[in-house]
């Protein structure tokens, strides 16, 4: 009957530390490598990741996640900046090395600014951090809505559309045979 209790109190033990374990593990990566162009294992699509923390009202808090994720996917895709620097140095002597004045003065600005209508962006997955109260929305279009969206757009020129499309059907050409010579490897 001993034995049969302390069995007992081990298995309680040892699936609280797992099942502890497990809570620690169950962030998705893509709260920790944020925003990228491609997904690890989905190249077809563009990602986006938002996250919000000290709102309480979680529909709230949700929507704010999934709109900083587009957000996000939208300055991936058109970024507009102004970057300008000015530098300034000046070095005054009176005849020896020894005795010079150096000053310099560096000033740098940079402003950024996106503007898109972005077509298709889905909600891909969400994720709540219970320890930080921190709320993350990964969001994710589809590269051929991508191109659709190019297609559309009239302020690009015509040009440029064309040949963003080709090299993204060249890409996905690649891509393809990538995937055909791992699977040829693998068999």
């Amino acid at each position: 009957m001993r034995s049969m209790s302390y069995r007992t109190i081990g298995m309680v033990a040892v699936s609280l530390v797992l099942g502890g374990l497990a809570a620690c593990s169950s962030q998705p990566s893509w709260v920790k490598t944020g925003s990228t162009e491609f997904h690890q294992d989905d190249e077809t699509a563009f990602y986006g990741v938002g996250a919000v923390a000290g709102v309480k009202n979680a529909p709230l808090a949700w929507k704010v996640a999934e709109n900083r994720a587009r957000a996000e996917l939208t300055r991936h895709l058109e970024t507009y900046m102004a970057y300008l620097m000015r530098d300034y140095a000046a070095a005054t002597g009176t005849g020896s090395i020894e005795q010079t004045t150096e000053e310099q003065d560096i000033e740098r600005a940079i402003k950024t600014f996106t503007a898109r209508i972005l077509h298709g962006v889905r909600p891909a997955d969400r994720y709540f951090n219970e320890d930080e109260k921190s709320y993350y929305a990964l969001v994710k279009l589809l590269l051929e809505q991508v191109k659709t969206e190019l297609e559309r757009d009239s302020s690009l020129p015509s040009g440029l559309r064309s040949h963003i499309k080709r090299h993204a059907e060249e890409a996905f050409k690649r891509l393809e045979q990538e995937e055909a010579k791992r699977a040829r490897k693998e068999e």
